[in-house]
């Protein structure tokens, strides 16, 4: 049996009987007016962090959402479209599927405005999703990508980025962590499909998304995960997991790389009002631009005395030097 048929197996027993601490979860509930999440969403919530971020869905976007789980966060991104169809979700887990599908007729019952057909529920593989290309607007996964081992991964990554639209953005919450891990749990079935082993560092996490051509990385957000620890695994040495949210634009990859957020600044502190590196960026004084990894080198490389770069925050929320 393979690492993907018990991570079926994990997620067919979780719908079928709602598991409440399979996940150590963080996600907001997002109490937005007229919005009411079931309880019964609130106990399937497989999550690790929120995909659901306002800035990304206006307009009616048309969303992509792969892993279901109870089907909350389809939900929430069905609060900002509206219409027939206007959110796809995809699940290989039939259970799963059948899941969301009485989940939403409660939601029906709690939220006047929504309605079933709002969600298009079909059944596929993350590694070769029933959408056509470039048709997407904005794309979703919580707690997936994680699963999967470095060629699963690379073909899930690049599926979303085929069906992305020009500047579409794949919107992702994964666990992650800056520790090695042994053998043992790299190859602990379950520990993978509990987003847990699979855990990979910041740098190759962003490295992966890169690598399939998406041109802006934005880092949103860390937050404390889990520990694994030595009583209770098979480590010598506790280990520190962290969820990051993370979204990866489908932009043109600039010809210097790509422009990777991670929540670092720049201040212009000297005599004058601003100053204008002369490559698209001017630094009004004592104001903080926030700035990708790139630019911060290139800032640094100039050695001025008068700029202040700060270090990455790992929290990026918009606006900036790209």
């Amino acid at each position: 049996m393979s690492y993907l048929d018990t991570t079926h197996n994990v997620y067919k027993d979780a719908a079928l009987t709602p598991d409440v601490g399979l996940c150590c979860t963080t996600n907001p509930i997002w109490e937005l007016p007229g919005l009411k999440i079931p309880k019964i969403m609130q106990e399937m919530n497989y999550g690790c962090g929120s995909t659901v971020h306002a800035r990304d869905l206006t307009n009616n976007p048309k969303m992509l959402y792969v892993g279901v789980g109870g089907g909350m966060e389809l939900l929430q991104f069905a609060y900002f479209n509206r219409q027939k169809g206007g959110v796809i979700g995809i699940d290989v887990v039939d259970e799963m599927l059948d899941a969301s599908r009485k989940n939403f007729k409660v939601a029906e019952e709690l939220n006047p405005w929504f309605k079933s057909d709002f969600v298009d529920l079909k059944k596929g593989d993350a590694m070769n999703l029933p959408v056509e290309d470039n048709s997407i607007d904005v794309a979703a996964q919580n707690c997936l990508f994680n699963i999967f081992k470095a060629d699963d991964l690379k073909k899930a990554i690049a599926e979303m980025y085929r069906v992305l639209k020009p500047h579409g953005r794949l919107v992702m919450s994964d666990p992650t962590c800056e520790q090695p891990m042994n053998e043992a749990l790299r190859n602990d079935e379950r520990l993978r499909a509990l987003c847990l082993s699979g855990s990979l560092p910041i740098e190759e996490y962003v490295k992966a998304l890169t690598d399939a051509g998406f041109g802006t990385i934005e880092i949103r957000a860390r937050k404390p995960y889990r520990i694994l620890d030595p009583k209770n695994y098979p480590t010598d040495e506790l280990i520190y997991i962290e969820s990051i949210e993370v979204a990866a634009i489908k932009d043109p990859m600039p010809a210097d790389g790509p422009c990777i957020f991670t929540g670092k600044a720049a201040i212009y502190f000297g005599d004058s009002d601003y100053f204008d590196d002369k490559a698209g960026h001017v630094l009004l004084k004592n104001q903080p631009l926030a700035i990708c990894d790139k630019t911060a080198g290139d800032l640094k490389a100039l050695g001025r005395d008068d700029i202040f770069i700060s270090e990455s925050t790992y929290h990026y929320d918009g606006g900036g030097c790209c």
